[in-house]
């Protein structure tokens, strides 16, 4: 039987021969992630699993505090205590400030994750290692329990959405302006429990970064997980985090497609996702004119140094709007300590933005840039809900990371081709 890529690593981890969409399986994980709020929950579920004493595996678990932390109050305070003390006595891998991340970011810098594994974390943009050939989904604290205690998680096979871009970019279009306007057409439900196959031109010139921005945004449009073929893009990045062993999949020819979306390269200019969906998106030559209070730039979307890089070559040398609070949040410490040396956190500074820690912070609502009522925000995260950053009434504008740099000058949206 002919499969996909995300059906072959399925039925391998099931130690099957064959799989198909709808089959419900049993499969062993090669790494199981949580975050400090995923973790607090699967800790209680954990401790009611009969004759679980000790995880299946310490080397295959990995806790990472990233939402709140540093720890922003005394309730986050106890959770990450609790998580803490938890990752100790099982002596699982820990990462917590000044050694860690935004776990998205951190996990394949790491090289904690690589191609043909099967990784499930308990946050919804675990599907963003997709991005190195590989199947990682997002599961709740429940799933992330029984997975710590057996190794293995029940799930169902996806079928899968083939997504073609066919051409180049142009000008100041970046991966997440790719998946931006592919979320725009197909809605945030349009691949509710499917698997998302990238191909194309457009996709094989893509960075590993921009790869990792488009898999961690699939979960957007409602999909189960995004996959990239394995290249030698895909492989130069994997050899250079780590030595450890990998299996590359490849989706037969005659594989069946639930079905097969082209997008021609030539349409798409930077986008804009207007509140209060991902799916609300504009191109930047039609945005109006959308005056803006704040500005982040980082996140597990566009944390990476490559993204920095690109924000600081439109900053350097200016000054942010007087009106625009500008934040910088490298997604690691090495994300962080890149930058340094690089000159990059000078040329925010001496712009007047602010440089962060590494964390999850403003995105989730958790901390450093909490929206007011009514105010607006450009920001290069995934998510742009009613309350997601602040007050019911305060708006978010989802943009890459040169669209948010050129809004930061002009303090309204605006098109960094034309600065």
């Amino acid at each position: 039987m002919a499969m996909t890529m995300t059906e072959k690593i399925l039925a391998a981890h099931a130690g099957l021969s064959e799989v198909h969409p709808g089959q419900i399986i049993n499969a062993k994980v090669d790494l199981v992630l949580a975050n400090e709020l995923s973790a607090i929950v699967a800790i209680e579920e954990f401790s009611k699993i009969k004759g679980a004493k000790n995880v299946f595996d310490p080397h295959k678990i990995v806790i990472i505090p990233d939402h709140f932390t540093p720890n922003k109050d005394i309730q986050s305070a106890k959770v990450a205590k609790k998580v803490r003390e938890f990752a100790l006595e099982h002596n699982t891998l820990y990462y917590e400030v000044g050694r860690m991340g935004i776990e998205h970011v951190l996990l394949p810098e790491q090289g904690l994750v690589r191609p043909g594994q099967l990784v499930i974390g308990g946050d919804s943009h675990t599907c963003t290692y997709g991005a190195l050939g590989m199947v990682a989904t997002g599961v709740g604290s429940t799933d992330i329990a029984v997975a710590w205690a057996l190794g293995e998680v029940w799930l169902k096979v996806p079928p899968t959405i083939r997504i073609e871009f066919k051409g180049k970019k142009k000008p100041w279009v970046s991966g997440k302006d790719m998946i931006l306007y592919m979320i725009g057409r197909l809605g945030v439900d349009g691949a509710i429990y499917s698997a998302i196959e990238f191909c194309g031109e457009g996709i094989a010139e893509l960075s590993i970064a921009e790869r990792l921005t488009m898999a961690n945004m699939v979960i957007e449009a409602g999909a189960k997980n995004g996959v990239f073929a394995v290249d030698a893009k895909t492989e130069a990045y994997v050899k250079a985090a780590t030595n450890q062993p990998y299996t590359v999949y490849t989706s037969d020819p005659d594989a069946e497609y639930a079905q097969t979306i082209v997008y021609d390269m030539d349409d798409i200019e930077p986008q804009v996702a207007f509140p209060h969906l991902p799916s609300n998106t504009k191109p930047i030559s039609q945005v109006g004119d959308v005056t803006i209070n704040q500005v982040v730039i980082g996140s597990c979307t566009n944390g990476r140094i490559e993204d920095l890089r690109i924000a600081a070559g439109l900053l350097k040398g200016k000054k942010i709007h007087p009106r625009v609070r500008c934040i910088i949040i490298p997604g690691t410490q090495k994300v962080y300590l890149d930058a340094m040396k690089e000159g990059l956190l000078e040329t925010f500074i001496q712009a007047e933005c602010v440089v962060s820690t590494p964390t999850c912070g403003p995105c989730v609502g958790g901390h450093m840039g909490i929206l007011a009522d009514g105010e607006r925000c450009v920001s290069t995260t995934n998510r742009n809900f009613v309350g997601r950053m602040g007050h019911v009434t305060s708006e978010i504008y989802l943009a890459s990371p040169a669209v948010a740099a050129a809004t930061a000058l002009r303090g309204k949206l605006a098109d960094p081709g034309q600065l």
